[in-house]
Order: structure tokens, then C-alpha cells, then sequence
């Protein structure tokens, strides 16, 4: 066995301080690894596993988000609902004026005291109508999401047909809810029996109208709920499938983390020893 005695190249603690610049890395993506809970803290640490979790953050997101914009459609679909109920209260109102005047009983004060409620109600709708807003928008006039131009709500996360939903408002005004051909002066009356006969037809049928539009809208906020928990669903299991590849196995990753303290003590101890192997030189001089 040959000894290679020389001052200028030490080979055996060049090795060892490559081993221990080696260990040293790797102690300190270990102290990434801990302190952010994160296995994969940028691309270097799992190229394959990084760009895969970068794509399921990404589905993740737009999930969450499809979650808040269908919440958002059935909070505006419950402010309109409130409204029609409302409305829906001043028409029951309405009929029992309507069926009070139609009585042969009343005479013409009677008759024009109730219709100045009778009108004051219709009043009352259109204020609702034209008052009704959700992020400013009015809701219940026509002017917004009507047949001809209905709200879309974005509710999955591409850009096809199957992640729209389309849902149209009817207007609730005095105009849209009863017939010009029984309005005088756009106002349904009963100042007159045959009047309050008419009356009670229209007011009628608008309560069967208005009950259609409730029902219509309440199918839309059991199907926007359905999509929710669906969306939920999906996110939370992908969440879950993103945090196997990203997420620190603690356990594991502190194992590897002691064993590598170990070798950093032992190499810094071994480069000590064989940085003092050219002093052996200096004996053959002595």
C-alpha cells in the first residue's frame, strides 16, 4: 500500500468536504421541508411532482371559486325571492279589498276608501319592483335577466355550456302582473262592483303568476345548493390528492433530518482529521 504524501492536494479531505457540502444541502431542504410543512417547495425539490401539484392548485382554486359564484347566485335569487313573497303578501291583501268591494253592500265612499288602498298597494309593488337591487343591480323591473337576455352564472371551472347556468327573473310590476285591458289609468280599480269583480279575477291570476315565478326560482336555488356541495366535494378530494405530493411526512422527514445532523458532526469531525495529515510531512523534515 502506497502512501501519497503531499501538501499541495489533500485528496482524502477534499472528498470528505464534498460529502459534507452533500450533507449540509440536504440539512437545509430539510429545515425548509419542516418549517413550511411543504415536501416540494419549488421546482429543483420534484420537478414531475411540482408541475402536477401546480395543476391541482389550479383546479383547487377555480373549484372554490365556482363554490363562491354559485353562493353568490343564491343570494341573489333569495333577495329576489323575498321580494315576491312580499308582493305575494299585498295581492292577498289585494284579493280580500277586491272581494270586499265586489259585495252589493258598499256604497261609493266605501268603494273609493278602499280603492285609495287598493292603489296605494299597487304602489307598494311597483316600489318593490323598481327597489329591489342585489349589487345594484335592480332585479325584479324587467331590465335584468329577462327572457331575452338571461343571467349567466358561472358555476364549474371551463368555458363550455356545461358549466353555465342561464336563469331568467320575471318582472313584478302592476303593469307586468296584470293586463293593460284591465288597468284604468295603470292602476287595477274598484270603485265600482262590476270593477272589483274584474279585480279579483286579475288579482287572482296574478297570485298564480307570481306563485309560478317563486317555484321557478326556487327549482334554480336547489339545484345552484346541488352544485355547491358537488363543487365542495370535488375540491376538498383534489385538495386532499395535492397535499399527498406536496405535503411534509414529518415523521419521515425528521428521521432523515437527524440522521443527517449525525453525518454533518461525523464528516466535520473527519475533515478535521484529514486536514492534519500534511502535518505528517513535516516529521519526515524533523
Amino acid at each position: 500500500m502506497s502512501l501519497n504524501f503531499s501538501v499541495n492536494n489533500n485528496a482524502s479531505a477534499a472528498s470528505i468536504l464534498s460529502n459534507l457540502q452533500y450533507v449540509n444541502n440536504e440539512i437545509n431542504t430539510s429545515y425548509q421541508q419542516l418549517s413550511t410543512g411543504n415536501r416540494i417547495n419549488s421546482a429543483a425539490d420534484d420537478p414531475a411532482g411540482y408541475a402536477i401539484s401546480q395543476q391541482m392548485t389550479s383546479q383547487v382554486n377555480a373549484l372554490n371559486q365556482a363554490v363562491q359564484n354559485a353562493q353568490n347566485g343564491i343570494s341573489m335569487l333569495q333577495t329576489a325571492s323575498g321580494a315576491m313573497n312580499q308582493v305575494t303578501s299585498i295581492l292577498q291583501t289585494m284579493n280580500t279589498l277586491a272581494v270586499e268591494a265586489a259585495n252589493g253592500t258598499e256604497n261609493s265612499t266605501d268603494l273609493s276608501n278602499l280603492n285609495q288602498e287598493f292603489i296605494a298597494l299597487q304602489n307598494q309593488i311597483n316600489n318593490i319592483s323598481n327597489q329591489t337591487k342585489f349589487n345594484t343591480m335592480t332585479l325584479l323591473d324587467g331590465s335584468f335577466a329577462s327572457a331575452s337576455s338571461a343571467v349567466v352564472f358561472q358555476i364549474n371551472t371551463d368555458g363550455t355550456s356545461n358549466s353555465q347556468l342561464s336563469v331568467t327573473i320575471a318582472a313584478i310590476s302592476v303593469g307586468a302582473l296584470f293586463s293593460p285591458s284591465v288597468l284604468t289609468n295603470s292602476y287595477l280599480q274598484i270603485t265600482s262592483q262590476t270593477l272589483a269583480q274584474q279585480a279579483i279575477s286579475a288579482v287572482q291570476a296574478a297570485l298564480t303568476s307570481l306563485s309560478q315565478y317563486q317555484a321557478n326560482i326556487g327549482a334554480v336555488e336547489d339545484r345552484l345548493n346541488y352544485t355547491v356541495s358537488n363543487l365542495q366535494n370535488t375540491a376538498d378530494n383534489l385538495q386532499n390528492a395535492e397535499s399527498t405530493i406536496t405535503n411534509t411526512d414529518m415523521a419521515q422527514a425528521y428521521t432523515q433530518f437527524s440522521q443527517q445532523q449525525v453525518l454533518q458532526q461525523v464528516g466535520l469531525a473527519m475533515l478535521a482529521q484529514a486536514d492534519q495529515q500534511p502535518d505528517a510531512i513535516l516529521k519526515l523534515l524533523q
